[in-house]
């Protein structure tokens, strides 16, 4: 095809037909600002995508009585000098105050947002915090923190923030989260929360969003996972570069995160709503992403196992439990905490068989959460039970008197400083049924018991407690003696 050009300038002879083409082409490298432009550049970088102009979002603000774009621009808009973008905008003279009722348009790109702070509800064990590229500090229950934050656990370390809205970020032990963006936009009131996950585990509780342009998002190396109200966990592990997603209750949005040398997604603008996820993972699923892998697929978490005994009094000298086996189980995680949501977490151990042995643990009310581990690392849906923890140790032993048909009985509780009765229960069953001797209420720790005639006999202590409303009781083992004719 040939292309005719018929050019003037000002009564100038136009330029040759080469000067033309000399222009042309670097106009074309001056538009593009690519080198080499050509069918031998083409050859190398394929076929130019053509970029797609997003269109500008706005949003409404209705005038109040007296308003003028000065007023307008300083309340709402990052740049107060932006009064003159309004004006072109909406079509207002700038000096002029307007009535009430005027809808008016406002760039979001362009919408002031206020910091917004984290409080700290929970701590316990080795936690840290610090700003920016400062040094890490010892942080407490009660302080609060802001965008710029890192926080990290150590053994036994855990923290939970609570948000502005009611939402609560939980780390678990060994972690490390930044606070990337912790905003609200001053006209809407919409949130901006993006959390940078490093190392180890969070899990949030997020409240439902009420806005459209409300935003939430926990980021690895692996994975994007934005959720709009629900609870969910995120646990990244930098030895293998997997991010783990597990949805407990909602759903999750999760995108794969950008990648080295590439551009991330740039966020929405303030009032922008958010767009549909790569994946969308419903409640009882999960999945699990390598670092430069696609988005891993949907995988159906293991249901909740039971623990055996969950009502015992943990009264020995280490808290421990017992798991009902679980199919498909390859290992099973195991939580303690103070309160029931398991914001305020004090222990968390997994293992490979069905028991867990926490050590001690200060005497109180707790709350243990357990769930089966698959063979993806996936934890699945958890149960969760109140437990008592008293240690107290009953030492109990008998003894027959020189000379005599007499036994002596002695007792004592350690590691208690709780008002304590005693029971006594002699039988010739092991079962202790149809005692021979049943004595309640008994104050000390020794009894004599006299003319018992021979046979075989089976004996315990109980230690009775009750304190704060609760009855508490913890029986020594069942021993026996033998007494000859």
């Amino acid at each position: 095809m040939t292309i005719a050009l018929n050019v003037t300038t000002r009564g100038r002879a136009c330029p040759s037909g080469r000067r033309i083409a000399a222009w042309l082409a670097a106009a074309c490298l001056i538009a593009t600002g690519t080198a080499g432009w050509g069918p031998a550049a083409l050859a190398q970088t394929g076929p130019v995508k053509p970029r797609l102009k997003v269109p500008p979002v706005y949003v409404s603000y209705t005038t109040r009585d007296g308003d003028t774009l000065y007023d307008i621009a300083g309340r709402y808009l990052a740049d107060p000098a932006d009064w003159a973008l309004l004006s072109r905008l909406n079509h207002v003279p700038a000096p002029r105050r307007m009535s009430a009722g005027i809808v008016l348009r406002l760039p979001s790109d362009k919408l002031k947002q206020d910091p917004d702070s984290a409080r700290v509800v929970a701590t316990s064990g080795p936690v840290e915090h610090a700003f920016g590229n400062g040094p890490y500090l010892l942080l407490k229950t009660g302080e609060t923190l802001a965008e710029g934050d890192r926080v990290r656990t150590g053994r036994n370390g855990f923290v939970t923030l609570e948000l502005p809205d009611g939402s609560y970020v939980t780390i678990a032990q060994d972690g490390e989260l930044d606070i990337e963006k912790l905003r609200r936009v001053v006209l809407t009131g919409a949130a901006d929360r993006v959390f940078e996950l490093r190392h180890g585990e969070v899990e949030s509780q997020v409240t439902h969003a009420t806005r459209g342009d409300d935003r939430f998002q926990i980021r690895s190396p692996s994975v994007v996972a934005g959720v709009r109200g629900t609870r969910f966990r995120v646990d990244y592990d930098g030895g293998t570069q997997t991010t783990a997603v597990a949805v407990i209750d909602g759903a999750v949005g999760v995108d794969p995160a950008a990648q080295r040398g590439q551009r991330a997604a740039p966020a929405p603008a303030p009032g922008v709503p958010l767009q549909a996820s790569a994946q969308l993972l419903k409640a009882s699923f999960g999945n699990v992403t390598r670092s430069g892998g696609a988005v891993g697929i949907p995988l159906e978490l293991l249901p909740a196992p039971a623990l055996a005994q969950p009502a015992r009094v943990q009264d020995g000298k280490t808290v421990a439990f017992d798991i009902e086996p679980a199919a498909q189980a390859v290992g099973y995680r195991v939580q303690i905490s103070r309160d029931a949501d398991q914001l305020d977490l004090v222990r968390d151990l997994r293992v490979a068989t069905p028991r867990a042995d926490f050590g001690d643990l200060p005497d109180g009310t707790y709350f243990v959460r357990v769930a089966s581990t698959d063979s993806h690392g996936l934890d699945g849906l958890p149960n969760v039970y109140a437990f008592e923890r008293r240690q107290f140790g009953l030492d109990a032993s008998a003894s027959q008197r020189a000379g005599s048909r007499d036994y002596d009985f002695r007792w004592f509780v350690s590691h208690s400083k709780v008002p304590t009765s005693f029971r006594f229960v002699l039988a010739q069953t092991a079962d202790l049924s149809h005692p021979v001797i049943d004595r309640t209420d008994l104050p000390g720790g020794e009894l004599v018991v006299s003319d018992l005639p021979a046979g075989v006999y089976y004996w315990t202590i109980v230690a009775e407690q009750f304190e704060n409303g609760r009855f508490y009781e913890k029986s020594s083992a069942v021993r026996s003696f033998t007494l000859a004719r």
